[in-house]
């Protein structure tokens, strides 16, 4: 009948073949038909246009790693900071701070401008050539909430990751530890010098008083800082933008003084004596007397250097020799005082801050100085040491990429205000280097606390239109840099601890309900601690940029190694970045560390290297993709094309083991002590394949060779063995066994060696495997396979009595056995084996057979002067095997075995029967099955048949009659003599051997080749078998055709 169609709706009936309607729920997966080809997959690979749809909010988008998959409960709105605000903003408030204010006129009057531009090009170079790492990576993909830990991490893997991250961490921490010194500085120094606690009665105390109140203080506002970020982080960020206006407010002030020097400097004298510059903290006016009506009467300045007030006390002697002067701290942009304060002037800690230009008249006696109220330098000045404090300062780049969660277009935003709030801050400090040394005198620059300008701060003095501005700006200025750093290091901790991959900083991940790191602010405050106790502001600024230079040279090695890689997911959106530029970068940041404190940078490396092989001994196992993975991967592809060009030398050759297992009916490992065995005979060293083989096809047999392959791994994690686990499906063990000789491992990282357990059950040479096949064809097959492949091959015996990795043998013996030479592996095992220290107490025999006709002594001599030339200690024994007759014992053993093996051959053909009878049944089936089906199409053919019935028949008659013969046969035959012969040598040997070696720990013995014809495999065994009865570990070997031990150097 023809079909019609018509416009009416078409129904599918649900029976219909084309559709699987299993799934109630499959219509979610797409709508309509148009896709149904790939219906399949849609549970795995979804559609694209639902991909894409996902991808518009990436927050939704299954992360290509597991831990970012958990999505906050609470989305927020999206976010929607923008490059101004999310990212130029928070750096130039992160990067200007304590020092440009506390430190900088200092540094520029220590080092000389040229000095002091060379330390700010230095260190500005170095940030802006991170930055420009930074970028790459930021840009190289989302950047989720993580910042410069997450980059990190990623690109350089967990080892390297967490090493940095912790350094970052402790950087941010004692960044936290400054900018509370620096705040109470400002307070105890500037602000309210009254509150001090501790008062110094003599000068010479006053740097200890300041110390322990920098001390008690300090501790003070850690603990209330701590209290405010505990209460409420988002005070702390609504409070950010005041804190940044008060920076700017300060640098415009700055900027508006030095502009008015020029027209009217401001008016604070300095006090000089002779060329020393006074504390001027105790006097009004720079005079040793004045005249008060007509009378001279001395000042307050003479009192402080002499015993009594009258004119005629007795006075220091530097004071009474030299005259006093008043010059202009601040003489003005045009005074021309920029070519004093060219060079620098470093000293010793005491050293006085003198003005060279000014005449001085040397005293005899300077021991009184240290008491005089003389502006000195408190602690020793040197360059290096300036770096080291300065480079705090530059640091604070990585606030715009901390916030890139929070970012509308972290890629665009994260490179363009980076690098533009570095070159502002460059600018800044460039242009405030040199004003400061154009504007104010040397003396006053060198004078730290601002002693010889009433106490001021000396870059205040300089600000229009007053210090206050500078004073309380610098103060909140701290204060908000102190609560950022407080907020940041734990929120970093937390993220290090939640990743997993420092075990002992667990507990850190948890927090308060809302999320709030509360041990980690703990931890914080108690290394921000550490900091306070030390108390100087110059001592813990070299520390922190010891971590953040940490942190940044492995910021550009990640770009830099990911770059030379040229891994396929490196693809950043920022394009102006170059390997060459990561390198200079990461080498800027080295040298920096050393020049900054060598010492404190080798202590650095240290906890970075403490922390990196705790992570790679102890930590979690991830898998980021990173870079460090990506070198590996080059590197061994290197070394596996070098290996290939040519075989390794005998004096470099070791066994690489490939270890074929046995595997029971829950595919565990039937024989762990292999495992351990090899781990004692590699003690870590060289290759080691673990293979296994499952019956049956890979598409069938997935599930159960992952499941094997899990069970050997973890056999492999307990045995303590190295390596690789690969387990293949083949559709017999004889093919499967025959693949991993041939195909394990890669290039010229191949297995030379094969080890294997003896089969369990030879003596019952009748049971028949599940395959039909015979468990001895195919280990003799293996033996075979190993010589054409010129692979050694080791058979251990009794595996499950050799030791295991936690026993330690006593006082015993190694006995080697060395009937023929083949290469020298039975000589190198023993001393391999006696490498580990389970068998370290094991002492070596070696045996060797002498027939009649050989000199038996010449052989000891020859054999101990061998072994000498070889390093290799051992006793040395000849056994002489004298000719015997064949005994009946013998001659009978051999029948009884060939009779067995005839046997086993007629139950073969039987078994081919009962197949072939089978497979006559399929045909049938199949056949009728195809008639019913299509009956118009059945043609000639259309079935294959394999067997006709008649031809059944036939063969079932022939093979009835010839296995009839062969029965008969059996009881009738005669030894073959070439087998006579062998097992005479096989019973001989045992005989020598028991009564040698029979209570050595392991007994080492040349396994002897298969027989030619390949017919004899079941009596080849059955000689080995005969050969080691008796005999409780023993480790058969053969060699693999090349010599793998030498006398030559």
């Amino acid at each position: 009948t023809a079909l019609r169609f018509t416009n009416a709706p078409i129904k599918i009936l649900e029976s219909s073949p084309f559709i699987n309607n299993t799934d109630n729920d499959k219509g979610n997966l797409y709508d309509g038909k148009n896709m149904a080809l790939f219906e399949e997959e849609m549970d795995s690979n979804p559609m694209v246009s639902s991909l894409l749809n996902k991808l518009a909010n990436y927050t939704n988008l299954t992360q290509g790693v597991k831990e970012h998959e958990e999505a906050d409960d609470d989305e927020g709105p999206s976010p929607a900071l923008g490059t101004l605000i999310g990212v130029y903003l928070p750096c130039l408030q992160n990067i200007l701070g304590v020092i440009l204010f506390l430190r900088l006129t200092w540094i520029v009057g220590t080092a000389g401008i040229m000095e002091s531009l060379a330390i700010v090009v230095m260190t500005c170079s170095c940030t802006m050539l991170t930055a420009i790492s930074m970028s790459a990576i930021a840009t190289n993909g989302v950047v989720p909430a993580g910042g410069s830990y997450y980059m990190i991490s990623r690109s350089l893997g967990p080892e390297f990751g967490g090493a940095v991250g912790l350094c970052f961490y402790l950087g941010t921490t004692f960044a936290g530890s400054m900018y509370i010194l620096g705040t109470i500085e400002i307070l105890l120094t500037y602000i309210v010098p009254s509150a001090a606690i501790f008062k110094a009665e003599k000068k010479e105390d006053e740097a200890e008083a300041l110390l322990n109140n920098m001390r008690v203080y300090g501790t003070c506002c850690l603990t209330l800082m701590s209290l405010v970020v505990f209460v409420g982080v988002k005070y702390v960020n609504k409070l950010a933008l005041v804190f940044l206006a008060c920076v700017i407010l300060s640098i415009l002030a700055i900027y508006a003084g030095v502009i008015k020097t020029a027209f009217e400097p401001p008016d604070f004298p300095i006090c000089l004596l002779g060329n020393r510059t006074l504390q001027n903290h105790n006097f009004d006016q720079c005079l040793k007397t004045m005249e008060v009506d007509n009378v001279t009467v001395t000042t307050k300045l003479w009192s402080l250097f002499c015993d009594s007030p009258d004119l005629n006390a007795t006075c220091n002697e530097y004071f009474t020799l030299n005259n006093v002067t008043v010059i202009q701290g601040i003489p003005g942009l045009t005074s021309g005082v920029i070519r004093d304060n060219i060079w620098g002037d470093y000293g010793p800690n005491g050293m006085l801050v003198e003005n060279k230009h000014q005449a001085s008249e040397p005293a005899a006696d300077t021991s009184q100085d240290i008491y005089m109220p003389y502006v000195a330098n408190d602690i020793t000045t040197f360059f290096t040491l300036l770096v080291g404090i300065y480079f705090p300062s530059v640091t604070g780049i990585m606030a715009g990429s901390n916030r890139s969660g929070d970012l509308r277009d972290a890629q665009k935003s994260i490179p363009i205000g980076t690098i533009m709030a570095i070159a502002t801050t460059t600018f800044i400090y460039i242009s405030s280097v040199i004003l400061f040394g154009a504007c104010i005198e040397g003396v006053v620059l060198r004078d730290k606390f601002g002693d010889s300008v009433k106490g001021n701060l000396v870059i205040g003095i300089l600000a229009w239109p007053s210090p206050w501005v500078i004073v309380i700006g610098s103060f909140f200025s701290c204060c908000g840099a102190g609560l950022q750093s407080l907020t940041g290091a734990p929120r970093l901790l937390q993220a290090i601890a939640r990743d997993g991959i420092v075990p002992f900083l667990q507990v850190f991940g948890h927090g308060k309900a809302n999320g709030e790191p509360t041990w980690a602010l703990l931890l914080t405050g108690g290394i921000c601690e550490i900091g306070i106790l030390i108390a100087s502001l110059d001592a813990v600024a070299p520390i922190l940029s010891m971590f953040f230079l940490m942190c940044y040279l492995f910021v550009n090695l990640a770009c830099a190694l990911q770059t030379l890689l040229r891994t396929p997911n490196w693809r950043p959106r920022f394009k102006f970045y170059h390997w060459a530029l990561s390198f200079l970068g990461a080498s800027l940041c080295l040298s920096l560390m050393f020049i900054s404190s060598w010492y404190y940078a080798l202590v650095a490396m240290l906890i970075a290297g403490c922390i990196y092989k705790y992570i790679e001994y102890r930590g979690a196992e991830k898998e980021w993709g990173d870079g460090i993975n990506g070198l590996s991967l080059n590197a061994a592809r290197y070394a596996l094309i070098r290996l290939e060009e040519a075989p390794p030398h005998t004096k470099n050759w070791r066994p690489q083991m490939l270890l074929l297992l046995n595997l029971d009916s829950d595919h565990a490992v039937k024989h762990p002590r292999l495992l351990s065995f090899c781990t004692q005979l590699k003690a870590g060293k060289g290759l080691t394949i673990v293979g296994s083989v499952l019956e049956g096809t890979y598409m069938t047999k997935e599930a159960e060779v992952k499941k094997a392959e899990q069970n050997i791994k973890s056999s492999m994690t307990t045995e303590r063995t190295k390596g690789f686990c690969h387990v293949v499906a083949s559709s017999n063990l004889r093919d499967g066994f025959s693949h991993l000789i041939q195909t394990a491992g890669l290039g010229g990282m191949k297995h030379n060696t094969v080890l294997m357990a003896w089969p369990d059950h030879t003596k019952t040479v009748l049971t028949l495997i599940s395959s039909g096949r015979l468990l001895v064809i195919w280990r003799a097959f293996t033996v075979r396979e190993t010589t054409a492949a010129h692979q050694a091959l080791l058979v251990a015996k009794n595996v499950d009595s050799f030791p295991t990795n936690a026993d330690r043998l006593g006082q015993g013996t190694i006995d080697v056995w060395w009937v023929v030479h083949d290469g020298g592996l039975l000589m190198l095992l023993p001393f391999l084996l006696r490498q580990h220290k389970v068998w370290r107490k094991c002492k070596m025999r070696i045996f060797t057979v002498a027939n009649m006709d050989d000199n038996s002594i010449q052989m000891k001599k020859d054999l101990q002067m061998f072994l000498y030339h070889l390093r290799l200690d051992a006793e040395v024994e000849v056994v002489e095997m004298h000719d015997s007759d064949i005994s009946a014992f013998t001659y009978e053993k051999t029948l009884v075995m060939e009779q067995r093996s005839q046997m086993l051959k007629q139950m073969q053909l039987s078994r081919t029967e009962r197949e072939r009878e089978a497979q006559l049944i399929h045909d049938r089936n199949t056949a009728s099955h195809a008639a019913l089906n299509d009956k118009a199409d059945a043609g000639p053919d259309r079935v294959h048949m394999t067997w006709t019935k008649d031809k059944f028949l036939t063969e079932r008659n022939r093979n009835r009659a010839e296995a009839s013969m062969g029965v008969r046969d059996i009881f009738n035959m005669k030894p073959n003599q070439s087998n006579v012969r062998r097992m005479h040598t096989a019973v001989k040997l045992n005989e020598v051997v028991v009564n040698k070696s029979q209570g050595a720990h392991l007994v080492l013995l040349n396994m002897p080749g298969p027989p030619k014809n390949r017919g004899g495999d079941e009596n080849y065994m059955e000689f080995l078998e005969v050969l080691l009865e008796g005999l409780n570990r023993v480790l058969l070997v053969r060699g693999g055709g090349r010599e793998v031990i030498t006398i030559y150097s």
